[in-house]
């Protein structure tokens, strides 16, 4: 099922006078640039967008929303999106002869970064992300469940989604895999899990976590998804189950918080690089 969401506003984009060394610039009086398109693509019906998804629509994003998994077709022409949110999803990111239709996204992937539109993977799309890029996703020691401090590297805290942001957040996770950083990433967050956040180039997120998830999602992934859960956790399933929801409880609400900030700094991102594909430069006019 695609699905298309109306964008909440238009965002004003250039509606002022500002000065400079050589005199004023005069920016064209309540310029509007369309929303921002962007092209989710969703690989489970139960890990959809969510707080990413709100935030980018409150930031004034229009979100198309595709399965490829369940037979929704890629848009004929991707190049008129601004930026792609890859979604989680309970499968590996190497199963190809499950999920055939890796091989295309991991294609869209390389487009999109080639073309400098950018992009955000949610755990399952990290890793896919980090696959696009030539590195091997594999399993991790453990499943990672729950809200483990994570912290900030000195690149975290220097990059343009992250600065200013919590040096220890807590943010979901709910994995097995993990991956080696592609040649040339940043990695931006580490935890016990070491790749949990990184940047590839200017324009290119991963995120080992699921910054995306409701409080209403969270607490369905551990009824929905108990039959996982006991066959890593075994007879401490039940356990694992109550503190997870103890941790959902404390700590979600600061998640959601960091999420709205980041994803509204990666919708700046996508229109800042539009801004750029189309060319749109400020008149300079004489004092």
């Amino acid at each position: 099922m695609v699905v298309a969401r109306r964008a909440a506003r238009h965002a004003p984009l250039l509606n002022t006078v500002e000065h400079c060394a050589q005199g004023p610039i005069a920016f064209a009086p309540e310029r509007l640039l369309p929303p921002s398109q962007l092209l989710v693509i969703q690989h489970c019906p139960l890990t959809p967008v969510g707080l990413v998804g709100a935030s980018a629509e409150a930031a004034g994003a229009r979100l198309t929303t595709i399965m490829p998994h369940h037979g929704d077709p890629f848009p004929e022409d991707p190049d008129r999106f601004d930026g792609l949110v890859l979604c989680g999803g309970p499968m590996h990111a190497g199963d190809d002869d499950n999920y055939p239709t890796f091989p295309a996204i991991l294609r869209l992937i390389r487009r999109f970064h080639g073309g400098g539109r950018p992009i955000l993977g949610l755990c399952l799309g990290a890793q896919l992300i980090a696959r696009a890029f030539g590195r091997e996703v594999v399993k991790w020691q453990e499943l990672e469940l729950g809200f483990p401090a994570i912290k900030l590297t000195a690149e975290g805290r220097a990059d343009r989604l992250l600065r200013g942001t919590p040096a220890r957040p807590r943010l979901m996770q709910f994995h097995e895999d993990t991956f080696d950083l592609p040649e040339g990433a940043k990695l931006l967050l580490s935890g016990d899990c070491p790749n949990q956040g990184f940047r590839i180039g200017d324009t290119t997120y991963g995120f080992q976590f699921h910054m995306e998830v409701t409080l209403e999602d969270a607490f369905a992934w551990l009824r929905d998804c108990r039959d996982w859960i006991s066959r890593h956790y075994g007879e401490a399933a039940d356990s694992g189950i109550a503190r997870v929801a103890g941790e959902i409880e404390r700590y979600h609400a600061g998640a959601a918080l960091w999420t709205s900030t980041v994803t509204q700094r990666w919708i700046e991102l996508v229109a800042e690089r539009s801004l750029w594909r189309q060319d749109l430069s400020p008149l300079r006019v004489s004092a």
